[in-house]
């Protein structure tokens, strides 16, 4: 059902044209019906949050409410809002996300704020080497080479495609000199002799066995390579812990988001790491993990 009769569109105001998406949006189950509706009207218009509810009487013209019939009507189809504007904000920076990324979520900030804490832990920012293993859109890297303007970060992913998404980001952000992108498929393409102080991942832990556990518009338009880890859901985990070992500095940090319910299986991995430290997610989760290198003594 479209969203204004054809003979009305030239006339729909802000007001009356958000409350149409959102009533849209609820009829086709779409989580935060309101967030949407308000994120994909900002995008077609070009305006702030604030634009909208200052101007509730303003007219859309015949192309911008027809531009916005569209956006929601693939909103209301599934396709993330996200890769509909093509951004997302991750950490206070603006990313362009497409298709070929997954889209990053608030929960994979832990990574870094937990990588931040262990080194004021450490009080190590000096001429810190950090790897990002399935950087994807770049978001974990660039998020830690804004905020650890001395280290040196690598960035990997085996997607050609989201290697290129993730140097446009670190361009538009002017970290395209502190950021080095590579293509590999973990730490296969890395030198034996390249030693780090922390490597972080946010690899995919979804059994493939499982696809109903996660929802439906991460099914359907997500990279199942970054959502998909396999039978399991831990052979990401089971081929980079022992690889990740061979490439940490003896005081280095393993640091990598976990999947709901799967701690102790991951921990059960880390046998003979020193010490392991798990941070919670807003709602008491277990959401990352970190171990750090040194066996015990």
């Amino acid at each position: 059902m479209p969203l204004y009769a054809c003979d009305e569109i030239s006339a729909v105001n802000l007001k009356t044209a958000l409350h149409t998406a959102i009533e849209h949006l609820e009829g086709h189950d779409v989580g935060s019906p309101r967030l949407n509706a308000e994120t994909l009207l900002m995008f077609t218009l070009g305006c702030d949050r604030a634009y909208l509810y200052a101007h509730p009487e303003r007219e859309l013209s015949a192309d911008e409410a027809e531009r916005y019939q569209s956006v929601i009507a693939e909103r209301a189809h599934g396709k993330p809002s996200q890769y509909i504007t093509g951004h997302q904000e991750f950490w206070g920076l603006d990313l362009i996300v497409t298709p070929a990324v997954l889209i990053p979520r608030p929960e994979t900030e832990h990574s870094v704020e937990l990588v931040l804490e262990l080194v004021k832990a450490q009080s190590a920012e000096e001429s810190l080497r950090i790897a990002d293993i399935g950087t994807g859109s770049g978001c974990i890297a660039l998020a830690l080479a804004h905020e650890l303007p001395s280290a040196q970060i690598e960035a990997a992913d085996i997607s050609a495609e989201a290697l290129e998404i993730a140097r446009l980001n670190a361009e538009r952000l002017d970290l395209a000199t502190r950021v080095h992108f590579r293509q590999s498929d973990l730490l296969s393409d890395f030198d034996v002799t390249e030693k780090f102080d922390f490597i972080v991942c946010n690899p995919p832990y979804v059994s493939d066995l499982k696809p109903d556990t996660v929802q439906r518009q991460v099914r359907e338009y997500e990279p199942k390579i970054a959502v998909f880890s396999g039978a399991s859901g831990l052979e990401i985990y089971q081929r980079l812990i022992p690889k990740a070992r061979q490439h940490l500095k003896p005081s280095g940090w393993l640091v990598m988001e976990i999947g709901f319910s799967i701690e102790s299986e991951v921990r059960a991995l880390l046998s003979g790491w020193r010490e392991i430290v798990v941070k919670p997610d807003l709602q008491g989760i277990p959401r990352v993990l970190a171990a750090a290198n040194t066996p015990k003594k």
